[in-house]
């Protein structure tokens, strides 16, 4: 088995070419999705300056377990998932788009490595989106990481019950990366299916608009944040 399962996946693209956009957003596809699959997002999330990139995992899993699951039997999987993420932020980087002006986010399995990937490389990105995830580890174990997200705006929506996503640990990870220096906003969505709802890609599409837009979008975007429950 390759201690590096993903290292040699492609990175699809969409939206503007690297090297003449002001700002990129990473999205990483759930288990069994592609990234195909969570690019046709970048139809709903999109800004003409933007450019949108979605790594693919190897047989379209980031790892073969639950997220709850100890994190060894997640290995070598999860650790080269975090790879992949890592080369292409370092793609961005290198065609001159800094962190702060990169999104990451993801859905349902993607979603869980968008938020671990950020908790443990911590800096200022311009947002983080987790539609249906949270932190990686099992119940009771500490999952607090040491670093600073700089006011990095956040966003976590879940079903509740979710069969796969816990309403607890989204809840959970939300509270450990606000206390990172995350700016951040949970919203729980009763008997919601495992699925992504067109309110919170609404959302999504607000916190990337008060990162790359009007001063206007970033002022209704803080205030959705200061009325969200």
């Amino acid at each position: 088995m390759s201690n590096d399962p993903h290292g040699d996946g492609p990175v699809r693209r969409t939206g503007k070419p690297l090297e003449a956009a002001s700002g990129a957003v990473i999205l990483l596809h759930g288990r069994g999705g592609s990234a195909d699959d969570i690019l046709s997002l970048a139809n709903e999330l999109y800004l003409p300056d933007l450019a949108y990139l979605a790594p693919q995992a190897a047989a379209n899993t980031w790892y073969p377990n639950s997220f709850l699951a100890p994190v060894a039997q997640n290995e070598p999987w999860r650790t080269s998932a975090l790879r992949k993420i890592e080369t292409t932020l370092r793609m961005v980087n290198d065609a001159g788009i800094p962190s702060e002006r990169i999104v990451i986010g993801g859905f349902s399995q993607g979603a869980c490595l968008a938020t671990e990937f950020v908790a443990t490389h911590p800096r200022r990105f311009a947002g983080l989106i987790v539609f249906t995830g949270g932190l990686l580890g099992p119940a009771g174990a500490d999952l607090t990481h040491e670093g600073d997200l700089y006011g990095t705006p956040a966003f976590f929506g879940s079903g509740d019950p979710d069969p796969h996503v816990p309403w607890q640990r989204v809840q959970q990870s939300a509270e450990i990366l606000a206390g990172m220096g995350a700016v951040v906003t949970a919203r729980r969505y009763p008997n919601r299916a495992h699925t992504v709802s067109m309110e919170e890609i609404e959302f999504a599409k607000g916190l990337i608009l008060a990162a790359f837009g009007t001063n206007s979008a970033n002022a209704d975007f803080r205030s959705g944040l200061a009325g969200a429950p």
